[in-house]
């Protein structure tokens, strides 16, 4: 009896080590899965915050406008949150991302006029993964990619056009839609249109800092009212994890 009970015992213990040692071995390769699914995550935001003009570049050096951005991003992460060096670079960093997203904006809604209101995300979608080998019709795309450049507006035209609508107008190809993009550009976005607005008269400028301009002009006995920052995790592109401020700002220069 006795030795029956130690046998029981000896083996209860066995058991009790190899499950242990078990979930010791299984529990690194859940955390390493968890931590590569969260860099994916942020990286996918990040490069979707950024809008890289070349995307195939993870590096950020091959143009001037992503190596610029991304210098910025490098030298915020390294100044002190909320001193003032800290907010200019914001700005900086905030209006060249604005400039993004107002070309993005115009792709977006030249493609839902085509027809492709559900489809124009993921027609957009460029990530660092995108390869030239992938290019079905890349002599027609490079071609239409020049035209838009040189015939309409959709571009601020301070550059090359961003590569990275290469392969949203290669995908267009494929779908025999590239052409009524480049026609229905030229209608909504017309080259003349942005010549005429810098030759006509400048606005004024404010002399106050936005916001404060902004008070002087709401009407007597309203106040303004202080935004709550909206914090917004931004990958950095050698791993680091910084917090954004777009988001605050936006709501404060609307």
């Amino acid at each position: 009896m006795g030795s029956g009970l130690r046998r029981f015992c000896a083996r209860s213990c066995c058991c009790c080590c190899c499950e242990e040692e078990e979930r010791e071995e299984k529990n690194p390769l859940l955390s390493e899965t968890l931590l590569y699914f969260d860099r994916e995550a942020k990286r996918r935001r990040a490069e979707e915050t950024n809008l890289w003009s070349e995307p195939a570049d993870k590096f950020h050096t091959e143009r001037d406008d992503d190596r610029d951005l991304y210098n910025l991003l490098q030298r915020r992460s390294k100044t002190r949150r909320g001193s003032q060096g800290y907010r200019r670079l914001s700005v900086d960093i905030y209006a060249m991302r604005q400039v993004r997203r107002d070309v993005r904006e115009k792709w977006k809604m030249i493609l839902e006029n085509l027809g492709f209101v559900d489809e124009a995300e993921s027609l957009l979608t460029v990530s660092s993964s995108a390869s030239y080998g992938t290019l079905r019709h890349a002599a027609a795309a490079r071609s239409l990619l020049q035209t838009l450049s040189e015939e309409t507006g959709i571009f601020d035209n301070k550059g090359p056009p961003p590569e990275r609508y290469l392969f949203v107008l290669d995908r267009l190809a494929y779908l025999d839609a590239a052409e009524d993009f480049v026609d229905k550009a030229r209608r909504f976005y017309p080259k003349e249109d942005e010549m005429n607005q810098d030759e006509g008269e400048a606005e004024p400028l404010m002399t106050l800092p936005i916001l404060v301009a902004k008070a002087n002009h709401l009407p007597p006995g309203e106040e303004v009212q202080e935004v709550e920052e909206e914090e917004e995790v931004d990958l950095v592109e050698d791993g680091s994890v910084e917090m954004d401020e777009d988001v605050f700002l936006g709501k404060s220069l609307d």
